[in-house]
């Protein structure tokens, strides 16, 4: 017999992505926000630009078919990690997670890099968005900036009760880009710890931003979970479907920006061929 306080435990996770997407086999696109107050490139022009921009790609990318959204702090490089997130940052990034969520009707998450898992859940809550990326709910990596790292779950977890913010999601990276995961600690250990803790589906992605990982990779992980598998960097219009095959969804970014420039602002008519292939590997 399950005891009570594990049926609650269980109970918090979603049982598919289609219950907070509505559809099997979401395409979620990414909201990369302007460099934000403190960022090395900012330059002074102000919140109003932020939040301007981010509009106009989270329509861009709603008119042409995604099914969620993802704002992130894409350009505070080079990135703090942890709690370590400036509140000048934080603050920018909630404002404007906020008016991305009153303008559309797709569930929208949070992310912020490098592994603020407890500033997105503020975020989120602030923002009224539905779920974060965590980059490293569990184990330990070294990120491109040097830190050592180290998953946050006991105290994401324990904040998130205690901000009665349980309806906010976990997406967790179980092989995360930018980064380097501790020796010894291998994808099947990953997945295994990252589940215990109570992710609600798992990310598998590249080396780098725009990196696509190994098909193989994504077959392994999708093979060795329980809980939903996302594609979380380097899918395209020319390998989504196979990659679909073996993913629960897809999380895109830098292919749907004009030319593919991950600087540049979304590309409705990019989107909307990525998705119509993304729905073909359905």
């Amino acid at each position: 017999m399950t005891a009570g306080w594990k049926k609650r435990w269980d109970g918090l996770r979603i049982g598919a992505l289609r219950d907070l997407f509505g559809v099997e086999k979401p395409v979620i696109g990414m909201v990369h926000l302007l460099p934000l107050p403190g960022a090395p490139g900012y330059t002074g022009y102000g919140i109003e630009a932020v939040i301007e921009a981010a509009l106009a790609d989270a329509r861009a990318l709603v008119r042409g078919g995604v099914d969620g959204l993802i704002v992130e702090n894409m350009w505070d490089l080079p990135y703090f990690v942890g709690r370590a997130v400036p509140p000048e940052e934080s603050a920018a990034h909630a404002v404007a997670a906020r008016a991305v969520v009153e303008e559309v009707s797709v569930p929208v998450g949070i992310n912020v890099v490098h592994n603020g898992g407890v500033v997105a859940l503020a975020i989120a809550l602030a923002a009224g968005a539905r779920f974060i990326r965590v980059c490293l709910l569990t184990g330990a990596q070294v990120w491109d900036t040097g830190e050592l790292d180290h998953g946050c779950a006991a105290e994401l977890l324990r904040k998130r009760k205690e901000l009665h913010a349980e309806g906010v999601k976990l997406l967790c990276d179980v092989d995360k880009k930018h980064a380097v995961r501790f020796p010894g600690i291998d994808l099947e250990t990953h997945i295994e710890w990252t589940e215990f803790y109570g992710a609600d589906a798992l990310i598998v992605s590249g080396r780098m931003t725009g990196s696509a990982p190994e098909l193989d990779k994504v077959r392994r992980a999708k093979e060795l979970a329980s809980r939903p598998v996302l594609l979380g960097s380097g899918a395209t219009e020319e390998n989504v479907a196979s990659f679909l095959r073996w993913a629960d969804g897809v999380i895109v970014g830098s292919s749907l920006k004009r030319g593919g420039d991950p600087t540049a602002p979304v590309d409705e008519d990019r989107v909307r061929r990525f998705v119509a292939a993304a729905r073909g590997g359905r």
